[in-house]
């Protein structure tokens, strides 16, 4: 297994812990993860984070509890699709990102969608640029849907797919 944290910045020599931005509502027991932590995705999920920092987006893929249906509706025959607004389209065609590679050894599983976490601070093993983001969607078989607004799709947080809004404060007509 890898594990991954995206970045637009260069130059980490090492990871901090810190909050997070914006804390969620976090179930009983859990208040703790919008505290202080290192944040990675584990390769199966790094798609997640192949946007610019602030882009918009909401990401589906089935789960055991996906029916055909909706399977057949929403995913066709790929096996995850991302939704970005138009006005993103550029900026993800155009940006550099870097994808940092962590050591594994610090980092307890949240079994949430591929996201582990850090209590300490952590030195990346390897920095690798990325460019053409959307080229980099495609090959990771996920297909980039492209449209105006996310807020008519608010609707598949409540499916049998498994969906996942990223930077969704920052989306037109958003509430």
């Amino acid at each position: 297994m890898r594990l991954f944290h995206f970045s637009d910045d260069p130059d980490i020599a090492v990871f901090e812990p810190r909050p997070v931005r914006i804390p969620s509502i976090r179930p009983a027991g859990r208040e703790w993860l919008n505290g202080p932590l290192v944040w990675a995705i584990d390769g199966d999920h790094d798609f997640m984070y192949l946007f610019p920092r602030d882009c918009p987006r909401i990401l589906i893929w089935a789960t055991p509890d996906t029916s055909e249906a909706e399977r057949r509706r929403w995913l066709g025959d790929w096996p995850a699709v991302a939704f970005v607004e138009r006005h993103w389209l550029e900026r993800l065609e155009a940006e550099t990102i870097h994808r940092y590679e962590m050591p594994t050894q610090d980092f307890e599983n949240l079994d949430d969608a591929g996201m582990w976490v850090a209590r300490r601070r952590v030195i990346p093993v390897k920095r690798t640029a990325m460019s053409r983001l959307d080229q980099e969607l495609v090959s990771r078989k996920v297909d980039l849907r492209v449209v105006d607004s996310l807020r008519p799709l608010k609707s598949l947080l409540n499916t049998g797919l498994h969906a996942s809004g990223i930077r969704l404060r920052n989306a037109r007509d958003w509430e």
